[in-house]
């Protein structure tokens, strides 16, 4: 049969209007349609058969094009293979029920590049399971309080999103996952519970510095109070936040009481301020007159009387304002350190124990160098020039030392 053949070809018509069709197995009858012409009568049937040529190639466009699942795709084949085998048509059936063979293999491949993307996918999950798994059991051990709920039920969502894996593996890492979270709501609740208690410690214990500071309030004893009210901001920094709903006013409370107070300390000690700003530059001058006449120290007697006096004379005042305080007492510790260090310089020139060191230095040094002298003529006189010339040595190092010795000693003289 050529390549032009129609499905007409494929069947015959008897006198009496019996319609057979040819296969591979022989021919079969498919119908009868009596007083009609044979054209007439293969034509009814070959329309069957286009109709089954067209569901056939439906078919396999949407197998190869994997728009059904191989499940979907072998079910559909075998109904319109059956429907081939016995369809009462007349065309090419063994060619149709070749076609539908022939997508046997394609459902092989298709079968195998599903069953690998399936693992693919599998190992996918199972890694972002991993992950998510390994995260959560960081976050149940760390104290990420507030962050880590927010992420625990992104986490949770995620995981509802993803597909079931073996279910071994997957009741396994949700075991994992659901017993870390449970981990961190436990002691997310301890946490917040303990915290709960200490805010509410923490308002009592500011609760009483407060009325503490308000006996402290009223003082005129403005440095003990000063310092009291030191000590009571260092309990109120270490007793920690009392809880967020009174927190602030009870700061608000505690800052407008010290400040009540140190306001007040600070108009008063203004006015002393005032008052001490005369003092001050009384003192400034005598400082200066001080200054130049007694420093640097030439004439230790002198220094001493004229300090003695300048101290006299500098004490009669009073109190200077609080800022200058330091830089005043600093000026009249130069001048007693400059009188100090002339009569110290002194006691070391005019010790006579030291003196009497440095004279037997001296002649401990003069005495060596005699000895070293007479053993270098000696052994200049036997010709040992080796000998001669480490006793010359010698003396040159004693005579260094001699010579300090005698500056020293000479001091001592002045």
């Amino acid at each position: 049969m050529n390549s032009t053949s129609g499905p007409a070809d494929f069947g015959r018509v008897d006198p009496d209007g019996t319609v057979y069709v040819r296969t591979g197995d022989g021919e079969r009858v498919v119908g009868q349609i009596p007083d009609v012409e044979a054209a007439e009568a293969l034509a009814f049937y070959t329309r069957r058969y286009e109709a089954l040529e067209v569901e056939v190639g439906l078919l396999e466009t949407r197998v190869k094009s994997g728009a059904l699942s191989p499940e979907e795709a072998r079910h559909s084949i075998a109904a319109v293979r059956a429907s081939v085998a016995s369809a009462n048509a007349v065309g090419d059936l063994d060619g149709l029920a070749a076609r539908l063979e022939a997508l046997s293999p394609v459902l092989a491949e298709q079968a195998e590049v599903r069953k690998a993307e399936r693992s693919r996918q599998q190992a996918a999950t199972r890694e972002t399971k991993e992950r998510m798994v390994a995260e959560a059991e960081v976050l149940a051990a760390g104290n990420d309080w507030r962050g880590g709920v927010n992420r625990f039920r992104a986490l949770l969502e995620e995981w509802k999103a993803l597909p079931r894996i073996d279910r071994a593996t997957d009741d396994a890492l949700w075991h994992r996952f659901s017993a870390a979270r449970t981990t961190y709501t436990r002691r997310r609740k301890s946490q917040f519970a303990e915290q709960a208690a200490r805010r509410e410690g923490a308002r009592q214990e500011k609760e009483q510095i407060i009325a503490e500071a308000r006996e402290l309030a009223s003082s005129t004893e403005w440095g003990p109070t000063a310092g009291a009210f030191r000590e009571l901001m260092t309990r109120w920094k270490a007793a920690g936040a009392a809880p967020r709903e009174v927190d602030d006013q009870l700061w608000a409370e505690f800052r407008g009481i010290q400040d009540g107070f140190f306001n007040a300390r600070a108009s008063v000690l203004s006015e002393q301020d005032a008052e001490y700003k005369a003092n001050l530059d009384a003192k400034l001058a005598l400082l200066e007159e001080a200054e130049a006449s007694l420093l640097p120290v030439t004439d230790l007697a002198a220094a001493r009387a004229g300090y003695r006096s300048f101290l006299e004379r500098f004490n009669a005042y009073g109190r200077v304002p609080r800022e200058q305080m330091r830089a005043v007492d600093a000026r009249v510790k130069a001048i007693e350190s400059a009188v100090k260090a002339a009569e110290d310089a002194e006691w070391r020139r005019t010790d006579p124990q030291a003196r009497a060191r440095a004279e037997e230095t001296v002649g401990m040094l003069s005495a060596e160098i005699e000895k070293l002298t007479e053993k270098a003529a000696k052994a200049t006189a036997r010709g040992d020039k080796a000998a001669a010339a480490k006793a010359n040595d010698s003396i040159a190092t004693y005579q260094t030392w001699l010579d300090q010795a005698k500056a020293t000693l000479a001091d001592f003289n002045r």
